[in-house]
C-alpha cells in the first residue's frame, strides 16, 4: 500500500515555480528544488517524475495566473485604451520590481531558453500565446466598434504587435533598459494602436 503524501502538491509546484523563475530551467538544480519545496529528492521524483515534469507544471501554473490576470483586465469595464495602457504599465511595474532580482517573465525566459529544443514546452507556450492573442484581439475589436481604436487597422495584427511589444519590453529590461525607457515604449506602443 502506498504511503499518503504529507505535503500539498500545489504548494510544492508554486515553490518550484519561484525557483525556476529566479534561475531558469537549466540553472535550477534538484537540490535547489528540494530547498525551495522543502521536499526530499525521492518525494520530488515520486510525485513529479522528473525535474522537467515539475518545470512544465510550474510553467503551466505561471501562464494560467498571468494570462488569467490579463484576461480579467481585458474583460473589465474600462475603456479599451485604458485596459491596454494598464496591461503595459503592469509590465513596466513588474520589470522595475524585479530589476535587482533579474527574474523577468517566466514565459519569455522559457521561450528563449527552451522552446527551440523542447517541443512540448514550445506547444504550451504557443497555446498560451494563442489565449493572449485571442483576448487582445477581442478587446481591440470591441474598441474598434466603440470608436476607441482605428477600424482600418487589423485587430489580430495589433494584438500580435502588443504581445511583441511586451516581449521586447521584458527582454530590454533584462538588458538594462530602465523604467523611463520602458514607459517610453508604452507611450509609443499605444500611439501605434
Amino acid at each position: 500500500m502506498a504511503r499518503p503524501r504529507k505535503f500539498d502538491e500545489e504548494r510544492a509546484v508554486d515553490a518550484a515555480l519561484e525557483a525556476f523563475w529566479t534561475a531558469g530551467y537549466e540553472a535550477t538544480s534538484t537540490q535547489d528544488l528540494c530547498d525551495a519545496t522543502g521536499l526530499g529528492r525521492s518525494s520530488i521524483y515520486n510525485t513529479f517524475k522528473s525535474k522537467r515534469d515539475l518545470f512544465q507544471r510550474a510553467l503551466l501554473l505561471y501562464m494560467e495566473r498571468k494570462t488569467g490576470e490579463l484576461i480579467e483586465l481585458l474583460e473589465s469595464d474600462l475603456p479599451v485604451r485604458e485596459k491596454l495602457r494598464t496591461a503595459l504599465v503592469r509590465i513596466v511595474d513588474e520589470e522595475s520590481e524585479y530589476v535587482d532580482v533579474g527574474r523577468g517573465c517566466l514565459v519569455v525566459n522559457t521561450a528563449i531558453e527552451l522552446a527551440a529544443r523542447d517541443r512540448e514546452v514550445a506547444h504550451d507556450l504557443e497555446r498560451d500565446y494563442g489565449r493572449r492573442l485571442d483576448a487582445l484581439a477581442a478587446a481591440i475589436e470591441a474598441g474598434q466598434r466603440d470608436g476607441d481604436i482605428d477600424r482600418a487597422k487589423d485587430a489580430r495584427t495589433l494584438a500580435h504587435f502588443l504581445i511583441a511589444s511586451v516581449g521586447g519590453m521584458r527582454v530590454s529590461a533584462r538588458a538594462g533598459a530602465g523604467r523611463a525607457a520602458l514607459e517610453g515604449i508604452v507611450r509609443t506602443t499605444l500611439d501605434a494602436i
